[in-house]
């Protein structure tokens, strides 16, 4: 494991809430989710708590979640593999993904919001930030806020829970893709579309620029898959 890992910072609520466990947990998750830890890295238990300075309970726990987040695996008497990607989840969690996300933009394209509305804009403002100064870690918050901030504004907080646990999948895809897959240019401009339809309280627009904006990872898969056929199964 050639890499350094720091405990995630959380939010001052999150941290008077979250064990040391799950504080691991997110750490490791976001380790995986941004390839940090390959699929098919073997983790040390010690190692990760020794670079963490916690003891090794916090660490089996977090593993635990992650095996049951399909991340990792644990293999008893040979240790813990980063699972690899599956690709047929990714397919089903794009195909779930869009039918709970179109619905909650047609719903967003309803309500009359306008702080809500200022709130996705600025996520908007983000991405274009990120996307100049090619730092591809903040230009990927930026896009969840942006979806998370339509969710928020649909009054769908608690669907856009359910989303990220299906996500996480397309999530080490979607850094894996960057070289490969649809220009951040584009991307921007098709969530300027999902917006400008929200904004426009046109429910069908809506509908129509995010069912396009999802369908974007099916174009570019087959070709990640090929470049990096180590890193998948299925």
């Amino acid at each position: 494991m050639n890499m350094v890992l720091q405990l995630e910072t959380l939010g001052a609520e999150s941290v008077r809430h979250a064990t040391m466990g799950q504080r691991v947990f997110e750490t490791l998750r976001q380790a995986i989710v941004q390839l940090q830890l390959r699929p098919g890295n073997l983790l040390s238990e010690a190692e990760i708590a020794r670079q963490l300075g916690v003891s090794r309970q916090p660490v089996r726990e977090a593993f635990i979640k992650l095996a049951e987040a399909g991340l990792v695996e644990i293999r008893p008497q040979r240790g813990t593999l980063v699972q690899l990607i599956s690709r047929r989840e990714v397919e089903t969690a794009r195909f779930m993904r869009e039918a709970i996300e179109v619905a909650i933009a047609r719903k967003a394209a309803v309500e009359e919001n306008n702080k809500e509305l200022v709130a996705i804009r600025q996520t908007l403002e983000r991405q274009r930030e990120a996307s100049d100064e090619g730092d591809i870690a903040a230009f990927m918050r930026a896009d969840d806020a942006f979806h998370r901030a339509i969710a928020s504004m649909a009054d769908c907080e608690d669907a856009w829970k359910i989303l990220e646990g299906l996500k996480v999948q397309m999530d080490r895809v979607r850094y894996l893709s960057m070289p490969l897959a649809t220009p951040v240019e584009t991307l921007i401009g098709q969530h300027e579309k999902i917006f400008e339809a929200i904004a426009g309280h046109s429910p069908d627009k809506a509908d129509a620029a995010m069912r396009q904006h999802l369908s974007e990872i099916l174009k570019s898969l087959p070709h990640i898959v090929e470049a990096h056929g180590e890193m998948f199964t299925d």
